[in-house]
Formats: C-alpha cells, sequence, structure tokens
C-alpha cells in the first residue's frame, strides 16, 4: 500500500510521484517524461501495479503537462486539489 502524501522527485524531471512508482518505472525501463506518456494507457499491464498507482501515475503526468505553459511567477496548484 502507499500513500499519494508520500511523493518525491525522481529521474523524470517535472514529476513527483511515490517511491513505489518509481521503483516501478525504473524497473520498467521508463526514464523519460515521452517514454512514460507512450506507456500510460498500458500502466495496468505492469506487473504487480495497483489500479489506483496508475491512476496516480495518470494524474502526474497530466498535472506536469500544465506546468509547461504556467506563467513564471503564478502560484502552481496541487496537483490534488479538485
Amino acid at each position: 500500500m502507499f500513500h499519494v502524501d508520500n511523493l518525491c522527485a525522481g529521474p523524470i524531471g517535472g514529476l513527483y510521484l511515490p517511491p513505489i512508482a518509481w521503483d516501478l518505472l525504473w524497473r520498467e525501463k521508463i526514464q523519460t517524461i515521452d517514454q512514460l506518456m507512450i506507456n500510460a494507457d498500458r500502466l495496468e499491464q505492469f506487473d504487480g501495479i495497483e489500479p489506483r498507482l496508475a491512476q496516480v501515475i495518470r494524474q502526474a503526468i497530466a498535472w506536469a503537462g500544465l506546468l509547461e505553459g504556467w506563467p513564471p511567477g503564478e502560484v502552481l496548484p496541487s496537483p490534488w486539489c479538485a
């Protein structure tokens, strides 16, 4: 079991994921945001991944995509805000 409040930066810049997600991506040899986006639709097929963890990874990808066009100096919303 993992907790979404236990997020940390990893080797893919701009993403904050639970350590278990970083371990999974390392095991699957996913090292770039492009590789992750290509595989985002099949995360549930990775060995040992829970559906909730796949959802957390997809949310982090979506949130990181928002940062690309975010104006400098603006306060960033939390990725967990509704």
